[in-house]
């Protein structure tokens, strides 16, 4: 499911607001998780799980294609942990 189909399905359960509210709604949504991630601070969702940032080191890596080694700057990933809840209702 991509973002527009959820704004779909979320305005079909007849709910009393707009799919333009739905969709402002959900990227207002989505907006502030990036920012809080940009801000290096952590965002959970009670009963869905957590977004985080992680760290990743510099290191020399290996081109797959030519077998020469390159360097890899450091970085700073996104990283999504399923609470527990979820992962218990997938396997039901």
């Amino acid at each position: 499911m991509n973002k527009s189909e959820l704004i779909q399905k979320i305005a079909d359960k007849k709910n009393p607001l707009s799919q333009n509210d739905i969709q402002e709604s959900v990227n207002s949504i989505l907006q502030f998780i990036s920012e809080s991630l940009h801000m290096s601070d952590r965002v959970e969702i009670r009963n869905f799980g957590t977004f985080s940032v992680r760290y990743r080191p510099e290191r020399l890596s290996r081109n797959p294609k030519l077998g020469t080694a390159i360097y890899v700057q450091a970085k700073r990933h996104p990283y999504f942990r399923a609470s527990k809840y979820l992962k218990e209702s997938l396997n039901i």
